[in-house]
This record gives structure tokens, sequence and C-alpha cells, in this order.
């Protein structure tokens, strides 16, 4: 994957076939360990949210994303390396609590640039849950940045001071601006007003 220093990208990835990732809440828990281990360390993390069967991490490249790790027989930055490492050491773990074997997750990692719509990418992430009906307010969902952003968690991996740098918001105006963004009809669907 390339990444340019000073931009914004949104990263994801989902089970093999679509199938389920994480099977309880040490599995998320242990996810997001990596995530702080190889991904935070390499990049600044402005949102991230884990599902059921996929992930999303919005990150900021910095001098150290783009980093050269590796340069024979392919050039491999520092973030790449990070997401690989993340990916098949999660895999194993599964593969192992499991019983299975094979692949986990789908073969390509998607890696688009959202510096024209980091606001957007930003609110998409946070609403994936309330999106699919897993919860009935962005907040309540455990496994993401949000409750980070609200104060309701302590602070964790997110680069907080870059998402109100960039997206221009703040934890007071946090659910106004994230429920504004979703259409209308969607919110009838759940319930919420």
């Amino acid at each position: 994957m390339h990444f340019s220093e000073g931009s914004f990208y949104h990263i994801y990835n989902r089970g093999n076939d679509k199938r389920r990732i994480f099977f309880d809440e040490r599995n998320y828990e242990f996810f997001h360990q990596k995530v702080r281990k190889y991904i935070g360390s390499r990049s600044g993390i402005l949102a991230w949210c884990l599902m059921p069967n996929h992930f999303h991490l919005l990150i900021y490249a910095t001098k150290d994303t783009v980093a050269l790790v590796k340069k024979t027989p392919v050039r491999v930055n520092a973030l790449t390396e990070g997401i690989r490492l993340l990916l098949s050491s999660y895999t194993k773990a599964i593969q192992k609590q499991e019983g299975i074997t094979g692949n986990l997750f789908q073969q390509k990692t998607k890696c688009v640039c959202t510096d024209d719509y980091l606001s957007t990418a930003f609110h998409y992430i946070h609403q994936n849950p309330f999106r699919a009906k897993l919860v009935h307010r962005i907040e309540d969902w455990k496994w993401s940045s949000f409750p980070e952003y609200l104060g309701l968690v302590p602070a964790g991996i997110c680069a907080r001071e870059l998402a109100v740098a960039y997206i221009k918001t703040d934890k007071d105006r946090l659910l106004t601006d994230s429920y504004a963004a979703i259409p209308e009809e969607f919110l009838g669907l759940v319930g919420v007003a």
C-alpha cells in the first residue's frame, strides 16, 4: 500500500466470505491491543470501529508511516508492514481459538485516501454499528472510538487533537454532528429522533 505523509486514509477489511472475525469480547479487546501496537505506533489514529465481520481504521500518515522497513525484493513501508503483522497475528490467535484453518480475512485490505472527505469518513466509521442496527445510538457501540471522543471511556488510541484540528469537531458538537450526517430516512428505521 502506498501512503503519503500528511494524508488521511480509511483502511478496512472483512472476514473471508463475509464471515465473523470477532467471536467474543476478548477477541475485540485483543484486536484493539494489536491495533495500538502495530498501527498506532506507526500513524495517527483518528477513528476506528470493530464490527462482527469487519473493521475500519481512519489514520493520518506520518513520517513513521511512510518509512521503508523492507527494500528488497519489494519496497514495504512501516504501516503496510504493521497491517500485515496485525492481521497475521490476529488470524493465528483466532485459528487456534476456533480450531480453524485458512484465511480469516479477505486477501486485500482496502486503503482509500480520504483527504477530500475526511469528516464524512470519520462519521461513516462511527455510524457503522448504528446503520447495521447493532445499537440504537451511535454512542452505545463499545468497540469504536466514538465513546472515547465523548469522554465516556478513558483516552485510548486516538490522536484526538488531529480530529479536532482537521475535522473541526469537539466533544460538545460530536453527537450533533454525527447524527446530522445520517440521512433522515435511516434515523426512522431504528426509532431515533
